[in-house]
């Protein structure tokens, strides 16, 4: 069997976290997603992130940030305050990318951006001027034949 789920949009408010009663924390939030044939219809597809996973979320992503979210859909069953039984599905999210950089969001990137790339030493050995002549081939005594 396979449940895996592979969405790109945009969250639609920032994210809200709680705690279930044991500690375990949770980040519930709402991403909305285009549809590839008729970009006119959006999809809101509700995501709940656990443990680790919710953690990074509420501390790393905001509104209206794009994301790729990873995981697997689950449906659940639930009685309202009326008494209504009521269907929901969600997404459970196992991982969560950066695809773009919200303007507001850069100050909380300053962690997570890349080092600059480092300079070009010019004094390095490329390929064409190493002489192989200074090294020496190491042969294995107990090399075998491959079998193929």
């Amino acid at each position: 069997m396979l449940n895996k789920t592979i969405l790109m949009g945009r969250l639609t408010d920032n994210p809200k976290t709680s705690q279930t009663p044991n500690g375990i924390n949770v980040a519930t939030f709402s991403l909305a997603v285009e549809r590839q044939y008729n970009k006119d219809i959006t999809d809101f597809i509700s995501i709940v992130a656990w443990r680790q996973t919710a953690d990074f979320v509420s501390k790393y992503f905001t509104k209206g940030q794009l994301v790729v979210i990873e995981g697997n859909l689950q449906t659940r069953s639930y009685e309202d305050k009326q008494g209504n039984k009521r269907y929901t599905v969600e997404v459970i999210a196992e991982q969560v990318y950066f695809t773009g950089f919200n303007k507001n969001n850069t100050d909380k990137l300053e962690g997570l951006t890349p080092p600059p790339a480092p300079k070009e030493d010019n004094n390095a050995p490329s390929a064409e001027n190493i002489n192989t002549d200074d090294y020496e081939s190491i042969e294995d005594e107990n090399e075998e034949e491959l079998p193929y």
